[in-house]
């Protein structure tokens, strides 16, 4: 059982700053982490390999610094990695982001699944899984939070949708997205930290992969930023300190002021 997990390391959600000039958002210098719902693919695809035995290969497309994501998911039970990284890929969306990924996808060439999380904390977009299916022309299953039967050439999986669940088959190889209710990842052990830090990622770019150079960064993303900026508060309040009876009595008697200019009583 050969498994494929796309991830990817997003900024921690207080840290997530945005450059208002290009729309896109601004990772160096900010602290990141992996993906929280790609926690799930992670451990879900070691599951698997666990019960059928297999291996799972990690793909991530970003920065340098996006190899942290690539060994942590060693450390939690992953066999092996690829960094997706070059100065072209900088500024895609989830089109050009789908296309680079399944394009590596396809020079791996043997795998039965690819796993992926429901969505990207710092998009919230969930078209990547969805984009890699259509790419590589597989079926696609998505919100899974259960599978129930995984054979040779088929998988037998619980989708929750809005009124409950649907139970769906298909065949393999297939594209799954799983949400939070399919298990309980699991935290990095040391001896997996250990042999993550001895396992080398490689870096792959574009010329590495059979790839169009019209189809990558900003220049290959149909999806435009028009503008973007900081949300104002428009209402502003007054804020009573009461420290003593005095200052109760002051602060009732404003509040019964701006009642009665209100014509509330």
């Amino acid at each position: 059982m050969k498994i494929i997990v796309p991830i990817k390391q997003v900024p921690e959600t207080s840290n997530v700053k945005m450059d208002e000039e290009t729309g896109t958002m601004i990772r160096e210098g900010v602290e990141s982490i992996i993906n929280p719902l790609d926690l799930y693919a992670i451990e879900e695809a070691i599951r698997l390999k666990e019960q059928f035995c297999g291996d799972v290969t990690v793909i991530s497309m970003g920065p340098a610094k996006a190899i942290e994501a690539i060994k942590e998911a060693i450390a939690m039970g992953c066999d092996k990695g690829i960094l997706l990284s070059d100065r072209k890929f900088a500024g895609s969306d989830t089109w050009a982001t789908s296309y680079v990924i399944s394009q590596c996808i396809k020079k791996l060439k043997n795998f039965d699944l690819i796993l992926c999380g429901e969505r990207a904390t710092d998009g919230d977009t969930a078209q990547v899984g969805p984009g890699i299916a259509s790419f590589l022309d597989l079926p696609l299953l998505t919100f899974t939070s259960e599978i129930i039967r995984l054979k040779k050439d088929s998988i037998r999986v619980k989708r929750l949708v809005e009124g409950g669940y649907e139970l769906l088959d298909t065949e393999l190889p297939a594209v799954l997205t799983v949400v939070k209710e399919i298990n309980a990842p699991r935290l990095p052990t040391l001896k997996g930290k250990l042999r993550a830090r001895e396992i080398k990622i490689p870096v792959w770019g574009p010329e590495n992969i059979d790839i169009q150079d019209k189809c990558l960064g900003l220049n290959g993303s149909p999806t435009r930023v028009v503008k973007i900026f900081s949300q104002k508060i428009s209402r502003q309040g007054e804020k009573f300190i009461v420290k003593d009876e005095d200052d109760l009595s002051k602060a009732i008697d404003k509040i019964m002021d701006y009642l009665t200019l209100k014509e509330l009583i």
